[in-house]
């Protein structure tokens, strides 16, 4: 049974129609696998009861004949999703015992295509974070351990549960959001594939909200066809969503045709940081070699207000979180601090807020409260907006003079340990989005691919960065670097 987790979701979707096993069984020996791994503290909590009702009818309509790709595929489901009827906290304790009486728009797609939930993902508390340190539940575990050395590690965050539960083989995919590179770091961190639509392919309504103009969801799986088949699945016009695109959505997994012969790729020059590990460097340059036997063009090209994005990042979301989670209060739902004789409503607000949320969110409300506030607004926020416009003009330049992708490295180090940053600065945790967060800010879509190893034995990914709404185009030159990669890596078990 074990050897069921193990498989991509394109070879479990193709023996499920050929009755090779029944999505009971793989959804049990998902169930189990998950129980096994407690180790890693990837799942917040396993929907058991809802997994088999869902299989059994997933079951029943492969019977009949014609079921959607992703009928019978067992998924996990980030925390940021919420699940109607199941505990639903964002990783925070200031939404404990939430039950959502509502279906986020992306999981109520997954549901109807007779994709099949077994548990809410561990992540950090409201997705700020990039170690999956900052969650109510405890750390998640990365499944990899460095050679020699049996420190945990980081999964990489916020959708480090996701990232995990995928690459030790508790799900065959998963959800995840990504606010400035939330779905690629955690997926080059672990050895897995992890996408961020343009932003408006995927609705956000039902998700509880970060950044509102940066958030995207996003499918993180262990191949690029298994990704492109759930994208398509994930992905839609949604009413709800006023941000949502009202664009058709193509059939990502038909254009992975592998063939990339005249496509031309950008290297931009201002990537190449200060102190840029080696290893990233020649994972780096190997890409770009690997394109080039594949028929691209690969050429250098400029994104000079590159420099400016992480600072313009970290004005711009945390304004926003300081707005959206303003909302949590005690009054309506979650948690609710218990008050004195004679304390007042602004008690109950400072006191519920101080026992619920976490030192990483209250440090960045905080910042967005102070960006945003009287005589700072002009200075901070209002600049920052204009260097988003700065960089997104960058990337449209690029893309004018007929770039059809951008390679870049996904994360500037490899997986590091739990513990290891939490005496630094905090800014030495944000710099690991430094080639990310542009994405989010200019909202064009990205992928991250497993490319090789490290010294230590640990993965490394590449980042490639596509044209707005040509999320096939990108896959399709992603699908051609994981063929040429060759990327077959996957940890040892220990846990």
């Amino acid at each position: 049974m074990s050897e069921l987790t193990r498989m991509t979701i394109a070879d479990a979707r193709d023996k499920l129609r050929a009755g090779d096993f029944s999505s009971a069984d793989l959804t049990e020996a998902c169930l189990d696998a998950a129980e096994a791994a407690s180790e890693l503290n990837a799942f917040s909590v396993l929907t058991a009861e809802m997994a088999r009702d869902q299989a059994a009818r997933a079951d029943a309509r492969i019977r009949d004949g014609g079921a959607p790709d992703l009928c019978g595929i067992p998924l996990g489901i980030k925390d940021l999703f919420c699940v109607e009827g199941v505990q639903s906290q964002a990783a925070s304790n200031i939404l404990e015992s939430f039950l959502p009486q509502y279906e986020s728009t992306v999981t109520a797609q997954l549901w109807d295509q007779g994709a099949v939930c077994i548990g809410k993902l561990n992540m950090d508390e409201f997705a700020m974070g990039s170690s999956n340190e900052t969650s109510c539940y405890g750390p998640v575990k990365s499944p990899w351990q460095r050679a020699g050395d049996n420190r945990p590690l980081t999964p990489g965050g916020s959708s480090g549960g996701s990232a995990a539960a995928v690459a030790a083989d508790l799900c065959l995919g998963a959800t995840g959001t990504d606010t400035g590179g939330s779905i690629r770091q955690p997926a080059a961190f672990t050895g897995i594939v992890g996408v961020k639509p343009t932003y408006g392919r995927c609705s956000r309504w039902g998700i509880v909200a970060f950044a509102s103009s940066l958030d995207q969801a996003g499918p993180m799986t262990r191949t690029v066809r298994d990704s492109a088949i759930m994208l398509r699945a994930m992905a839609g016009h949604d009413p709800k969503d006023s941000t949502s695109a009202d664009l058709p959505v193509p059939d990502f997994e038909a254009a992975l045709t592998g063939d990339i012969r005249g496509k031309k790729i950008g290297l931009p020059k201002e990537y190449r940081v200060e102190g840029m590990p080696a290893e990233i460097e020649a994972i780096w340059a190997r890409g770009a070699e690997m394109l080039r036997d594949a028929g691209a063009e690969v050429v250098d090209i400029s994104l000079p207000h590159t420099k400016y994005a992480l600072p313009a990042y970290y004005v711009i979301a945390p304004a926003e979180a300081s707005s959206n989670l303003a909302r949590y209060d005690g009054v309506r739902y979650g948690r609710r601090a218990k008050l004195a004789a004679g304390d007042g409503i602004t008690d109950l607000y400072e006191r519920t807020r101080a026992e619920g949320f976490g030192a990483e969110v209250k440090r960045r409300i905080m910042i967005g409260t102070y960006v945003l506030s009287a005589g700072y607004y002009d200075a901070y926020y209002l600049r920052a907006q204009k260097v988003r416009t700065l960089i997104k003009r960058d990337f449209e330049a690029v893309f004018d003079q007929g770039i059809d992708a951008i390679l870049t490295p996904a994360t500037p180090s490899a997986a590091f340990a739990l513990g290891e940053m939490a005496d630094a600065d905090p800014v030495q945790m944000y710099l690991n989005d430094v080639f990310t967060v542009t994405v989010n800010l200019a909202g064009l879509p990205g992928v991250s691919v497993p490319a090789g190893l490290d010294e230590k034995g640990l993965p490394l990914g590449l980042q490639l960065i596509g044209r707005p709404w040509e999320e096939a185009d990108m896959l399709n030159i992603a699908f051609a670097v994981e063929s040429a990669s060759g990327f077959a890596s996957k940890p040892e078990k220990w846990w």
